[in-house]
């Protein structure tokens, strides 16, 4: 990840947490809020509650792995936080995944991308 994409100032963390949306899923909650740059910041956080710090490491893994995935498709100029849940241990990858992206979806955070056929998706 670059560096201007990661939220760091605990600023920020308290401006997102006071001001943002969020949506829960089974795996993630994701908070957003408008950031009013061009590009998207993020951060991943597992709090004491997912386990041991291999356990915490791991659900972070899954998630930065996840978000790689799609962040082609988000829509720029947002503040997220990704935030594991306690049902994130002993997940696979595709699980992980899936949750996020229909965390991203509820919000409405995907792009229209135009592919070769010219049909849009969602």
């Amino acid at each position: 990840m670059l560096k201007k994409t990661v939220l760091r100032r605990k600023s920020d963390f308290a401006s997102i947490y006071k001001e943002g949306k969020s949506v829960g899923e089974r795996y993630v909650v994701l908070i957003v809020k408008k950031n009013d740059l061009p590009y998207n910041r993020s951060a991943f956080l597992a709090s004491k509650k997912i386990g041991n710090s291999v356990e915490r490491n791991r659900a972070k893994r899954l998630m930065k792995e996840s978000h790689r995935q799609i962040k082609e498709r988000l829509a720029g100029g947002y503040d997220m936080i990704f935030v594991a849940r306690k049902t994130i241990r002993d997940q696979k990858m595709e699980d992980v995944s899936k949750s996020m992206e229909a965390a991203v979806k509820k919000l409405g955070l995907f792009t229209r991308i135009k592919q070769k056929d010219e049909q849009v998706i969602h």
